[in-house]
């Protein structure tokens, strides 16, 4: 079917017909005060917990059309703090993260997954220590005048060489790291 459009109404009225039909562009993010990134794991049965006070993450998002997301996180290393000073000081050490040599993760995304009405998956690759592996981060998002991204991924700690040495026994550390975050976010 061919329509005719004789008249400048006729032309305005298809262009509004067809942007209404377009699908609406990802919004682009950058993250704002109050959000957080914090890990769990054990050390000889007993639940520690900690946080990195300085990352940097840049969202690209429209929940219409998840494939098109993109996500990167830059993670100060040297910022893990536990609580524990001991600990926190063993973190930064070679057998863990490195931070003379490694200052910063980075943790990239392209595409989501849409897995039910408010939660995705971003099946990106987290670089650690030299090491790039593929990390799922799964999410919901909260929509709003400060979007919110709160997210849950599992790291496994041995693949990057994290705990080297005697800290490799995962009786003592268990390979699985949990790793949760709250972003609040802001547009770019």
């Amino acid at each position: 079917m061919t329509i005719k459009l004789t008249s400048p109404a006729a032309v305005a009225a298809a262009l509004t017909a067809m942007l209404a039909a377009a699908p609406a562009a990802a919004a682009d993010y950058v993250q704002a005060p109050g959000s957080t990134l914090a890990f769990a794991s054990r050390y000889d049965g007993e639940l520690f917990t900690g946080r990195f006070s300085r990352f940097d993450t840049k969202l690209s998002f429209d929940p219409a059309s998840p494939e098109t997301g993109t996500l990167d996180v830059t993670i100060g290393l040297a910022s893990a703090a536990t609580g524990n000073d001991d600990r926190d000081t063993t973190l930064k050490a070679a057998e863990f993260f490195d931070v003379a040599r490694f200052a910063q993760a980075r943790y990239t995304a392209n595409g989501f997954r849409r897995l039910d009405d408010d939660r995705y998956a971003a099946d990106g690759t987290l670089e650690l220590r030299g090491v790039r592996k593929p990390v799922t981060l799964t999410f919901t998002w909260k929509d709003g005048a400060q979007p919110v991204l709160e997210g849950r991924a599992v790291v496994k700690r041995l693949d990057f060489g994290v705990g080297e040495g005697d800290w490799a026994d995962t009786a003592s550390i268990p390979n699985e790291v949990n790793v949760s975050t709250r972003v609040v976010l802001k547009p770019r």
